[in-house]
């Protein structure tokens, strides 16, 4: 994926890309289950609905009652049992019982081993996360290093830009680790 960096705003590019894969990271968070009933857990599963792939939260109103039970309501009651085999292939791990209008999804306790596999994951995808950010920041480096090659920087100005890039890239870094340390602690908690 390369990025078309212009160097007069290449901060600002940059920060931009970076910005978009915290929101990915934290997205991806969301949807790891902690315990705690969460409309996140399920809105981007994907239903078969009149032979369109749609996401559940385009046909179905999910709502959070009870800290521990998820409810979700198809506006078409025709869609209960698309949406009740899309979540079965989903895997979230939860199978969800039906009253022919509504779903309702329990949300079980989480043992100490899944725990520790779901904090694994979010580290896992930490990671994922810091390495975009490292390659946006070559891709800025780059372009930082092509433009005073191109006489737009002067050689103290492609330092400064250097520095600064980094200085971005550590500080959203940190972010990232905030981000991953707030998750584990969720999945920690009991």
């Amino acid at each position: 994926m390369r990025m078309q960096l212009d160097p007069t705003n290449l901060l600002d590019s940059l920060e931009e890309h970076m910005m978009k894969t915290e929101e990915a990271l934290g997205s991806s968070f969301s949807a790891i289950r902690t315990g705690k009933a969460s409309p996140a857990l399920v809105e981007h599963v994907t239903v078969e609905y009149y032979g369109t792939p749609t996401r559940l939260k385009e046909i179905a109103g999910i709502t959070a009652p009870e800290p521990r039970l998820l409810v979700i309501q198809p506006w078409d009651t025709t869609a209960v049992s698309a949406i009740e085999k899309a979540l079965l292939a989903s895997n979230i791990g939860i199978t969800p019982m039906s009253d022919g209008r509504t779903l309702k999804l329990p949300i079980p306790e989480l043992s100490q081993e899944r725990r520790q596999a779901l904090a694994k994951q979010a580290k896992s995808e930490c990671e994922e996360a810091k390495v975009a950010l490292r390659n946006i920041r070559r891709e800025g480096n780059e372009a930082a290093k092509k433009a005073q090659k191109d006489g737009i920087y002067t050689e103290d100005e492609l330092k400064k830009m250097l520095d600064d890039i980094q200085k971005l890239t550590d500080r959203y870094i940190t972010t990232l680790d905030k981000l991953l340390a707030a998750k584990e602690k969720e999945l920690m908690t009991v």
